[in-house]
């Protein structure tokens, strides 16, 4: 989801008649995690066959909890992943090759986010027309700072900061049910302290053949590495 005014009216339109001015206010509820079930099979029925038929075995159907249709074991690059936008569409992302791409995960309630939305801005205003993208995937895990729905993130970030990089649906980067957009990102760029995600705003830098090739933390402000996007900009 790519902010502009038009989405902005959209959003301001479909809203319930409890507005919610941004996810920073106390309105907002928190949402409880629902576990998913990895599988659900059918019971076996004491249902007596009649001759010469037999009872096949119970099917076992699996629960699709992903956002990406590529896997991190047969991934070669970020371009073989699609994931979902603000919105629920698949956005494949090859779409994005020849791109120089910075995958940030971000959430509203964070001590960190004035400053990061901030820079982002700053970074994509500069470099956009130059090849950069930024995709931002909205997460709740870290202290429950992202506990909106989409359209409030969309909504957040539109009018609060007027940014126009895309805003993608929310997702876990941690954990079995991680999106497999981030368990790629993660093995192939570790972090000092293990693989996991620390914190809200960590960052992957990611060059035109959708290779992640850098990986900051959290606290790392985002117009610090600005030399890093333009060596690759120019590569």
């Amino acid at each position: 989801m790519i902010c502009t005014s038009t989405n902005r009216i959209l959003f301001t339109f479909i809203k319930t008649t409890t507005r919610v001015a941004s996810p920073l206010s106390s309105s907002l509820h928190s949402f409880s995690n629902i576990p998913n079930q990895d599988q659900i099979s059918l019971f076996n029925l004491p249902i007596k066959p009649k001759l010469g038929l037999s009872i096949s075995k119970p099917k076992t159907f699996c629960s699709r909890k992903d956002h990406t249709m590529a896997t991190p074991s047969n991934a070669n690059s970020i371009h073989d992943f699609t994931v979902k936008d603000a919105r629920g569409k698949d956005v494949n992302l090859g779409d994005y090759k020849g791109k120089v791409l910075l995958i940030v995960n971000v959430a509203s309630q964070c001590g960190l986010t004035n400053s990061n939305y901030t820079e982002l801005n700053q970074l994509y205003e500069k470099y956009k027309g130059k090849g950069l993208e930024i995709l931002a995937f909205p997460c709740n895990q870290f202290g429950e700072q992202e506990p909106g729905s989409n359209e409030q993130i969309v909504e957040f970030a539109c009018t609060r900061f007027k940014a126009e990089f895309p805003i993608f649906d929310k997702v876990n980067v941690n954990g079995d049910n991680a999106a497999p957009i981030y368990k790629f990102l993660k093995s192939s760029k570790g972090g000092l302290f293990g693989d996991n995600i620390k914190w809200n705003f960590s960052k992957f830098l990611v060059d035109k053949n959708g290779n992640a090739v850098e990986r900051y933390a959290p606290t790392t402000s985002p117009l610090s590495i600005e030399k890093d996007l333009q060596k690759l900009l120019d590569a």
